[in-house]
C-alpha cells in the first residue's frame, strides 16, 4: 500500500469591523456555508494560499492578522483527510465583497449568528474563535 499523507488546506476568518465574519455558500459538494479557504498549491506558502483563496472566493483583498489554529480531525472533510491552517484576517476594502470561484454566494454574519448548514468543522472553528474573543475581552 502506498504511503499517504493528509492534504494541506487553509481557512480564513475574515472580519469586517462593525459587521461580522465573511462566509461563503459553497457551489460544490458538500453544500452549505463555510469559511473561505481551500487547498494549498504546490510551491505556495500557507499564507499565500490564504490570501489567494480569500480573493478568489470573496473578491476581497485581505490582510492576515494572525494564525488562529490548526484543525486536523481526519473526519473534518468528508472528501478526504485534510489539515487546515486557519488564519484571521481583515478586509482591506469591504466594498469589494463579491462571490467568486466556487462560491455560490458570500455574506457577512454577525458573530454567533451563523447560517445553516455549516460544512466541514467550520462551526467548531467559529465557536472556538468566539470563545477566544470572549477570553481576550475579559482580560
Amino acid at each position: 500500500m502506498p504511503y499517504r499523507n493528509p492534504t494541506p488546506t487553509v481557512d480564513i476568518i475574515i472580519m469586517i469591523p462593525g459587521r461580522g465574519v465573511v462566509l461563503v455558500k459553497r457551489r460544490n459538494e458538500p453544500h452549505g456555508w463555510a469559511l473561505p479557504g481551500g487547498f494549498i498549491d504546490y510551491g505556495e506558502t500557507a499564507e499565500q494560499a490564504a490570501v489567494r483563496e480569500a480573493r478568489e472566493e470573496t473578491g476581497l483583498r485581505v490582510e492576515l492578522t494572525g494564525l488562529f489554529g490548526v484543525y486536523s480531525d481526519p473526519a473534518r472533510d468528508p472528501r478526504l483527510h485534510t489539515i487546515s491552517t486557519v488564519f484571521t484576517a481583515v478586509a482591506v476594502d469591504p466594498t469589494e465583497l463579491k462571490a467568486g470561484d466556487d462560491a455560490a454566494g458570500v455574506e457577512v454574519f454577525a458573530p454567533g449568528k451563523w447560517p445553516e448548514p455549516m460544512v466541514f468543522d467550520h462551526a467548531r472553528i467559529l465557536d472556538d474563535y468566539l470563545q477566544t474573543l470572549r477570553r481576550l475581552a475579559i482580560r
